[in-house]
């Protein structure tokens, strides 16, 4: 730890105030992101979490230092840890054709609350310092990922269509593109009052690229809907 900021792990106004700014900092930069992103929990959500699990480490601290009471240092902010899935739980959606979406920013709601527990706790070097490679995974190793996956071989396809007979002209079109079919979910989306069938495919590209099979698969008569998840 840095000599230099001794002065923000000790228990007086001066570094409680910078241990809160300090999560007020850290959750402001990677809900920053999030916001930008348009993602459902942005700016404001991971201050109020990230200074929120900041105070409760103070809290925990006050207690114990200066009131005298008996107590567990860690028990509230692992309460923190365990009651942030709440929150992470209602970004987490799944879509019509059982896509999952908002892993990511729930996953950052509960970093950004650990986060603020550091920061309660005065370990402020390493707040920012994860604060950082959490930004180094969102800006950068996103893009990695998106890499990998637009090259990858493997994909799973989401296609509604108007009646059963038209699966066996997306097999034969399947067939005729020479993509080999790893595994196939039927089921029926509803849609109003009515529930039109569906189908996942799992499919193993070799000489196709998935553009070019979606937009294939799309012209086929009674297809409604292709999207690749």
């Amino acid at each position: 730890m840095l000599w230099c900021l001794n002065f923000i792990r000790e228990l007086d106004m001066l570094g409680i105030m910078c241990r809160l700014l300090a999560a007020l900092i850290c959750g402001g930069i990677v809900g920053l992101e999030r916001e930008i992103k348009r993602r459902p929990a942005g700016f404001r959500t991971h201050i109020l979490i990230c200074v929120g699990a900041s105070l409760t480490t103070l809290t925990s601290q006050f207690l114990l230092l200066e009131l005298g009471y008996f107590t567990d240092l860690a028990r509230l902010g692992a309460q923190v840890i365990a009651g942030i899935g709440f929150i992470g739980a209602g970004c987490i959606i799944v879509t019509k054709n059982r896509r999952v979406k908002g892993l990511t920013t729930a996953a950052g709601l509960w970093v950004a609350a650990i986060v603020g527990l550091c920061c309660g706790a005065g370990h402020v070097e390493a707040a920012f310092l994860v604060t950082l490679l959490i930004l180094f995974a969102e800006l950068v190793l996103s893009k990695l990922e998106y890499w990998i996956v637009s090259t990858s071989r493997v994909i799973n396809l989401y296609v509604e269509y108007t009646k059963k007979d038209d699966l066996d002209q997306i097999l034969e079109k399947l067939k005729e593109k020479r993509v080999t079919v790893m595994d196939i979910q039927i089921t029926k989306n509803a849609s109003g009052t009515l529930k039109k069938p569906c189908a996942i495919f799992s499919l193993e590209l070799k000489n196709t690229k998935a553009s070019h099979l979606i937009t294939s698969i799309s012209r086929i008569e009674g297809v409604l809907s292709v999207e690749e998840l």
